[in-house]
């Protein structure tokens, strides 16, 4: 296992870093504010309103997977349980079979590519629902759009596998503010973009790990089993994102647990058989501690509401059950990382506080990948 000095070192050496990160995967990230300015851009000029036009629809389908079905999650956490349209997700390549011309299907992949994609768009034509892609610029299915005279969104082909959340994202987050579903300002691409490019400044290679909050939190998860606790549903979108970004860059396992409903499962496992035995002993040499030790990752959402209406137990807040698993941790000695917990939050709304924590637990899993020298090892 890379140590923690070691890897401190590698991470304060931008050569190295540069070395270590064939495909770009840092500049990728910093460049996320960019990517929202970007992708705003080519969202307008693909011309929503064709489908935007018609007023609210039945139902709002979107064919995604991986970092799109993430960007979908999030859009269906911010319309809440009160959203005047209902908002599923499908995998593909199947449209769902009530899907009809009063609807909206939404086709969101990096590629633009393969029969989950494809299918869904020539599928929705011929039901009559109303359809917009989001995929490369020469692929299929932007073909697929063109002949249902569909709008469509093309993701730049500079953009790095893993690094397109915000390229799938901002056109359903406009399309929502297009079709009335969210309060207007609340999607608003500047402010998003402004929120992530404060963290690329915070969290760049330049900055050093004493200071960064990203390297802080990839060196304490260096030698650490994550349990992250995620404060609502919203939170719980970005739960996944980590989980997934941390096994694919870093190859290090994560379990999510979405507050209230979770709360149960997630004190369980802080004060199960993988806690530390020795919990009495807080000032114990922890390098000694064999393997990797549990450390809980908490995702702070202070806008989630009063209660879940998916609980089934108390706490039904979500607030006061990351209170509770807050404590089952300490009461273990389980050490706790509090996600993009740093400066002065309140200067932020909900959605950019958003953008700061996935920003964050961007820069941290690809520093942790470089720093475990992963992205090498999985190009050789």
């Amino acid at each position: 296992m890379t140590t923690p000095e070691f890897a401190e070192e590698v991470l304060d050496d931008p050569e190295l870093l540069r070395a270590r990160d064939p495909r770009g995967l840092l500049p990728a990230v910093a460049g996320a504010g960019a990517q929202v300015r970007e992708t705003a851009r080519l969202t307008a000029e693909a011309g929503l309103a064709r489908v935007t036009e018609g007023g609210r629809p039945r139902g709002l389908v979107i064919v995604a997977r991986r970092e799109g079905a993430v960007a979908a999650s999030v859009l269906r956490a911010l319309l809440g349980h009160s959203s005047p349209v209902t908002v599923d997700v499908v995998p593909g390549p199947t449209l769902p079979v009530w899907t009809g011309p009063s609807d909206i299907a939404v086709v969101a992949t990096r590629t633009g590519a393969g029969a989950y994609a494809v299918g869904p768009a020539y599928e929705a034509a011929r039901r009559g629902v109303s359809l917009v892609g989001i995929g490369a610029d020469d692929a299929p299915l932007r073909a697929a759009c063109s002949s249902a005279r569909a709008p469509y969104v093309a993701v730049p082909a500079s953009r790095v596998r893993h690094t397109t959340l915000w390229s799938l994202l901002t056109p359903l987050l406009l399309l929502a503010g297009e079709l009335g579903l969210l309060p207007p300002g609340t999607a608003d691409p500047e402010s998003i973009a402004a929120a992530l490019d404060e963290v690329a400044m915070e969290c760049g290679p330049a900055q050093e790990s004493f200071v960064n909050p990203a390297k802080t939190l990839a060196l304490e998860l260096l030698d650490a089993l994550p349990v992250i606790a995620a404060e609502g549903p919203l939170a719980g979108a970005a739960a996944t994102r980590i989980v997934d970004q941390l096994a694919t860059l870093a190859g290090l396992p994560a379990t999510g647990f979405r507050l209230p409903d979770q709360w149960v499962a997630a004190c369980s496992v802080l004060g199960g058989p993988l806690a530390p035995r020795d919990a009495d002993d807080f000032f114990r040499d922890r390098a000694d501690d064999p393997g990797r030790r549990l450390r809980l990752l908490t995702i702070r959402d202070t806008d989630a509401g009063g209660h879940d209406d998916a609980g089934e137990r108390e706490p039904r807040s979500a607030a006061a059950a990351m209170d509770q698993v807050l404590r089952t941790a300490a009461t273990h000695n389980i050490p706790v990382s509090g996600l993009a917990e740093h400066g002065e939050l309140g200067r932020f709304a909900r959605l950019p506080r958003l953008a700061r924590q996935l920003a964050v637990a961007d820069f941290s899993a690809v520093y942790l990948a470089l720093a475990l020298d992963n992205e090498r090892a999985l190009g050789s």
